[in-house]
């Protein structure tokens, strides 16, 4: 079975940084794995993916620049790094893996996402 755990998620003040980690059980999936986040009252949305099998990321307008993802080539560990947070990054975290390989188009689709944590709270105050 697999599992996603996450953890690191907490309370910071505006501009400050934080770090979530997914621990990542169980052989599942092709290689994508990553983080979506939703706020009370919004849709899910992706905030960044690494797809290991070709070492490529994708990241959400909103957190270019701001937000690095990072993870173990088994993907057994994935790290978000967030900086310069903002009030509107609070949200519930999840960390979301898939089967499939992921590309520019799909990487943020949630479908595309065969597994999912329980999620993290991040929350920023002003």
């Amino acid at each position: 079975q697999v599992q996603l755990v996450e953890s690191g998620g907490g309370s910071v003040a505006a501009g400050g940084s934080l770090t979530l980690s997914c621990a990542a059980s169980g052989y599942f999936y092709s290689g994508c794995i990553g983080w979506f986040r939703r706020a009370p009252g919004k849709e899910r949305e992706g905030v960044a993916v690494i797809y290991l099998g070709a070492a490529v990321k994708y990241y959400g307008g909103s957190v270019r620049g701001r937000f690095t993802i990072s993870g173990d080539n088994a993907g057994k560990m994935v790290n978000l790094q967030m900086s310069d947070l903002k009030p509107e990054d609070s949200a519930m975290y999840y960390c979301a893996a898939a089967r499939r390989a992921c590309y520019g188009s799909t990487w943020s689709v949630e479908n595309e996402y065969n597994f999912w944590g329980q999620g993290t709270q991040v929350t920023v105050s002003v």
